[in-house]
């Protein structure tokens, strides 16, 4: 720069000539001045807008904050309520596997109780088979006892004693 004001000023260096920039300053000048209200009013409610944009970006932000921690809150009680859920399954499946033992015993009884019955009923069937064979075959024996010491005259003579008998029953 310093070059440049030795040699003839650096105010009337080709292209940086000093009207210039105070015609420019009067130009923004002017421009301030007649606008000045315009631009007030335009910088004001942009200033509103982007007040209100910030309240509602903070709203919106205190309400994402709130259903994020709602949502963290919900995990922490979820993973509560599925250990609580496996711990009543686990309960459940116990009080079942007791449940079945138990019925599994009553039917076991029930069917040791009817087994016993039909023991006890074939038994029976089985002794009274027995008796009624041995009588019959008693009687069998008896009879054949009987034909084999039998003689014609014992014959003869019970013989006579039924035709008595019969005799004194028809008068």
């Amino acid at each position: 720069m310093v070059i440049l004001a030795a040699e003839g000023g650096w105010l009337n260096y080709p292209g940086l000539e000093a009207w210039k920039f105070v015609n420019l300053a009067i130009f923004i000048g002017v421009g301030i001045y007649i606008l000045r209200h315009r631009i007030n009013q335009v910088l004001l409610a942009r200033r509103d807008i982007i007040r209100q944009e910030l309240e509602t970006a903070k709203n919106e932000r205190e309400q994402a904050l709130a259903r994020v921690a709602e949502a963290e809150s919900l995990l922490a009680r979820l993973d509560d309520d599925v250990r609580r859920l496996q711990e009543q399954a686990r309960q459940e499946a116990a009080a079942e596997r007791q449940r079945l033992a138990a019925s599994t015993q009553r039917e076991l009884e029930k069917l040791k109780q009817q087994a016993q019955r039909e023991i006890e009923t074939a038994d029976k069937v089985a002794r009274k088979e027995l008796r009624q064979y041995l009588a019959q075959r008693s009687v069998e024996l008896a009879r054949e006892s009987v034909r084999n010491q039998m003689r014609p005259e014992d014959d003869t003579q019970l013989i006579a004693q039924n035709i008595g008998e019969l005799r004194r029953s028809t008068v």
